[in-house]
């Protein structure tokens, strides 16, 4: 059974239902019967047209569920609107779908985690930890928005925010998480730049560009991580580079700056520079100062610290780090660094050791663990 064609084909058949009148909660459940049926079905017998047949099943299943349901006894008018069998129409509606699920009657936190969940692809435990929640939090979040929407038109689509806030932490997921999105993710957010002309839509392209083109260098043979610092800058695509700068300059030149824009600012200098050591920190810092005022956000104030820290020395990122909560996702790991880099190994090393036993991914807590082992032998030195 080839999963991969089956997830790529669910979105279309979503917003198909979703199109033909069924509200988005029983379309959901009918795509996922479908999807059920198929895997029982096809290894046996594949159909020539895998999406005509998910729709024609999916639909069929929607219809199957308001006839049990006294409540939406009006839906049995539809009856005759069943799709029939053969080729559908070969059309991509994920983009369209995202707006729609960013529906009005939602809040944009809720929509944004309903997308993410029934679209994008992710699960609930990396939606929580896209927003720094406990699983239980989000699970409830989802089946609230499904609740909120449940029987409703699907003809108002959402505002373009929230779906770059979607898109945006979509390609965060397939960046560094377990299941790769990073390639869809662009490629949503090129038709969206193709589509619409706003600066944020080009600062969210810029940046996914420009994070993209360090990919092939993030991670070692073996799958390790390799730090920004230590990557090997031959390996980052300067194609990817050139294109993320010039979109992100155009941009920055309507003068209507916004998060996304100045992330892509600061991914920009880092990309710009040959070394390491050749760094602009202390301009970094200035867009991280730009960014915290636009989101206030504590992990933008965690990796100002790190920041400030190049800039202008580690005593002085360790007081910037100081005022944020040290339950944040990676503040003992940069408290760590920050802590090495001031010439105390053995409190980094301890430091490494908690944000390895905090990590989010294996890759991650692999890392951490090398560094708090690299500190611990050579004290023992």
């Amino acid at each position: 059974m080839d999963e991969a064609l089956l997830r790529s084909l669910t979105p279309g058949v979503l917003g198909i239902l979703v199109r033909r009148g069924a509200d988005f909660a029983a379309a959901e459940d009918a795509v996922q019967d479908a999807l059920v049926e198929a895997v029982r079905v096809w290894p046996a017998d594949r159909p020539r047209d895998p999406k005509g047949w998910l729709v024609t099943v999916a639909w069929r299943k929607f219809l199957d569920a308001s006839r049990a349901d006294a409540a939406r006894r009006r839906r049995e008018d539809r009856v005759d609107e069943e799709p029939a069998p053969g080729p559908a129409a070969a059309v991509d509606d994920t983009l369209q779908l995202y707006f729609l699920c960013a529906h009005p009657s939602l809040t944009p936190a809720s929509a944004v985690a309903l997308t993410l969940r029934a679209v994008g692809g992710l699960t609930t435990r990396q939606i929580a930890q896209a927003y720094l929640v406990p699983e239980a939090t989000m699970a409830q979040r989802i089946s609230r928005a499904k609740r909120t929407v449940s029987g409703v038109r699907f003809d108002q689509p959402g505002d373009v925010a929230t779906v770059l806030r979607v898109l945006y932490l979509v390609f965060n997921e397939g960046y560094s998480g377990d299941v790769d999105l990073a390639v869809e993710a662009i490629r949503l957010t090129r038709q969206l730049a193709a589509a619409i002309d706003h600066p944020e839509v080009a600062g969210l392209l810029a940046l996914m560009l420009l994070h993209h083109a360090r990919r092939a260098a993030r991670s070692a043979p073996d799958g390790s991580l390799v730090p920004l610092a230590e990557q090997d800058r031959g390996r980052w695509d300067t194609g990817l580079i050139a294109e993320g700068v010039a979109v992100l300059q155009q941009a920055l030149a309507r003068d209507r700056l916004g998060e996304f824009q100045a992330q892509a600012a600061i991914a920009a200098l880092h990309a710009d520079a040959p070394t390491a050591a050749e760094t602009d920190w202390v301009q970094i810092v200035e867009w991280y100062d730009e960014l915290a005022g636009l989101t206030d956000s504590p992990v933008v104030r965690l990796n100002r610290a790190v920041a400030v820290g190049e800039a202008d020395g580690p005593r002085a990122g360790l007081a910037a780090l100081a005022a944020l909560d040290g339950s944040l996702p990676r503040y003992a790991a940069v408290a760590a660094y920050l802590h090495e880099r001031d010439g105390d190994p053995a409190t980094a090393a301890r430091l490494y050791a908690e944000a390895a036993r905090k990590a989010a991914s294996l890759a991650e807590r692999d890392h951490l663990t090398r560094q708090a082992a690299r500190l611990n032998a050579r004290r023992r030195d």
